[in-house]
């Protein structure tokens, strides 16, 4: 009769299993495509709600991911997962209660013995591609319609990274600019300047980018080439997750640092970008929800 319960050792094969899987995804970032698939990955609509380390799973099992979340997930978006359709893995923490021997050995007592410690268990969540609406129901929006960088679309968003840059110190100025740079971050003044020759939608674009440098990627700690490089990856991933297109812009790659085998490395670029990236996506959310807000009370 079968209990449902694993031996420890299906338990500690299950774990195996999950970090050689974990293991492999970051792995993935040191090739040329592994990088692109998992930048393509994070700047869609819907995959920032996901941890790094899930993000690169996801990349890894669906590259052409655009919507992820799990089968009753969907069916409150009155979508329903097709039969037959393979799950994508990720990991989804869980708390649970655990023995403390050294509570009973010092106390002598069962008082106080368990602790909360965080375990994560693999779990199956499918891409909007996998699913078709439910009979009868309209299917929630899941992602705005992409947007061409040369509109004004977004121009609702520039008051938000305004005040973000504001958060960190810097102000920002707007002024017509010859040349070909279209904007600049000075760290000395606090000041970022923005082409006001361009549209707002390129606006948005070039604030993401100089805000990205005053978010820490700066050319004293990472040279000029890669801090570029960082700042262009956020930007993109930004620009994507808020519906701006910029598929005119080619994906960012860190060409040969990770082709040495520095997995740390190349993992600590990549989780510095998502973590920069997600400062900005929070700031931008933050100014949507203001102004939805204020048009309500209008």
């Amino acid at each position: 009769m079968r209990t449902g319960k694993c031996s420890d050792e299906q338990r500690a094969e299950r774990r195996r299993a999950d970090r050689e899987r974990m293991e492999t995804a970051a792995r993935a970032l040191l090739s040329t495509e592994g990088w692109k698939r998992w930048v393509k990955v994070r700047s869609t609509n819907g995959l920032a709600r996901y941890s790094f380390g899930n993000q690169l799973l996801i990349a890894l099992q669906r590259p052409d991911a655009t919507y992820v979340a799990g089968f009753r997930a969907f069916l409150d978006l009155n979508r329903c997962v097709r039969k037959g359709e393979r799950a994508i893995r990720i990991l989804a923490p869980m708390t649970v209660h655990v023995r403390d021997p050294n509570a009973v050995e010092q106390h002598g007592t069962d008082e106080g013995e368990t602790r909360r410690r965080t375990l994560f268990r693999a779990v199956s969540v499918f891409d909007v591609s996998q699913t078709e609406p439910l009979p009868g129901c309209e299917p929630v929006p899941l992602c705005p319609p992409s947007q061409p960088v040369e509109g004004d679309t977004h121009a609702h968003l520039l008051p938000a990274l305004r005040c973000l840059a504001a958060e960190l110190g810097y102000t920002i100025r707007h002024e017509a600019l010859e040349g070909s740079a279209d904007g600049w971050c000075d760290h000395d003044k606090h000041e970022i300047v923005v082409n006001e020759s361009l549209s707002a939608n390129a606006q948005v674009r070039i604030t993401v980018h100089e805000i990205a440098h005053a978010l820490g990627i700066g050319y004293t700690d990472y040279g000029r080439r890669r801090a570029e490089v960082l700042v262009d990856t956020v930007t993109f991933i930004v620009c994507g997750s808020v519906g701006l297109d910029t598929s005119g812009s080619s994906v960012p790659y860190i060409a040969g640092w990770g082709e040495s085998g520095e997995l740390d490395a190349i993992r600590g670029f990549a989780e510095t970008i998502d973590q920069i990236a997600r400062r900005i996506e929070d700031a931008l959310a933050a100014g949507d929800a203001v102004e939805h807000e204020s048009q309500i009370a209008a």
